[in-house]
């Protein structure tokens, strides 16, 4: 693959494309809609639930596929429909629950759901109302009674790192543990199950390689996607392990890095 013609483009929001005041620049809106229109497939890769695409589709124009829930789900930005999940069983959820609190006492709990999600009572995400983004509370037993997208556990005072570090070891042969939000706040995903896994999946069902991949990306959940593709890009404000582990750098979130490298791989038509 050259750089000036990659067959698809797999990038982050949270941190990568999104401003840092939650916003998609103008220009970043319209280096993402040269990508379809050159033939290239789209693939928004992010640890967000689908319930969290809606503005962003729109944003886009409904331009491409989204990889949600780091790997667990599927989603059609073109008609907003889920198309597959790689759900976490019960069984599973229950013994990462009781191994994690026996770790940490202080942690919290929350399971997502293609759509919505339940969340114990004394979950709290400090600047988040759990409710207000379609969470349901429920009792601690309660928590393993359905299988789940992505198992989430809550501690304000921890080091984001250490507390990914310490879930790794005593939960990694069950869950895919990780952290997009440098703060005290583990996602975990079925075992196995990646942003990497998933897509590596949607390239194979469109026979696209990973060396005609370009990958963006800012946080360890980026990780297993980057190193994967073939291309790989840190913005500037991307965590130190992501910035070692890429081919290349770009500018940060704030100043339009991916839709930097996007007008380069897809210039626009000379003006007639």
């Amino acid at each position: 693959m050259t750089e000036a013609s990659p067959r698809m483009i797999a990038t982050d929001l949270d941190g990568t494309i999104v401003r840092s005041d939650g916003t998609l620049s103008d220009r970043t809106i319209a280096a993402l809609a040269r990508v379809e229109r050159a033939g290239a497939v789209l693939a928004m890769v992010t640890g967000r639930p689908p319930r969290w695409m809606t503005e962003v589709a729109a944003a886009v124009r409904h331009h491409g596929v989204a990889i949600c829930a780091n790997g667990a789900v599927l989603y059609d930005l073109h008609t907003d429909t889920v198309l597959r999940t790689s759900e976490i069983t019960p069984e599973v959820i229950a013994e990462t629950v009781g191994r994690l609190r026996a770790l940490v006492p202080e942690l919290r709990f929350a399971v997502e759901y293609p759509t919505g999600f339940v969340f114990e009572t004394s979950y709290n995400l400090e600047r988040w109302d759990a409710e207000s983004l379609g969470g349901r509370p429920v009792d601690p037993d309660r928590l393993a009674d359905r299988s789940g997208t992505k198992l989430l556990a809550f501690h304000a005072g921890a080091d984001a790192d250490e507390l990914t570090e310490k879930a790794v070891e005593a939960v990694g042969d069950l869950v895919t543990v990780t952290n997009s939000s440098g703060r005290g706040l583990l996602e975990m995903s079925a075992h196995g199950v990646t942003k990497a896994s998933a897509l590596a999946a949607l390239c194979a069902e469109h026979g696209i390689a990973s060396g005609d991949v370009v990958a963006f990306g800012d946080q360890l959940n980026d990780l297993p996607m980057l190193t994967w593709a073939g291309t790989s890009y840190a913005v500037a404000n991307a965590h130190p392990l992501v910035l070692a582990a890429v081919t290349h750098k770009t500018s940060s979130n704030d100043d339009d890095g991916v839709a930097e490298v996007l007008e380069r791989l897809f210039p626009a038509p000379p003006a007639p």
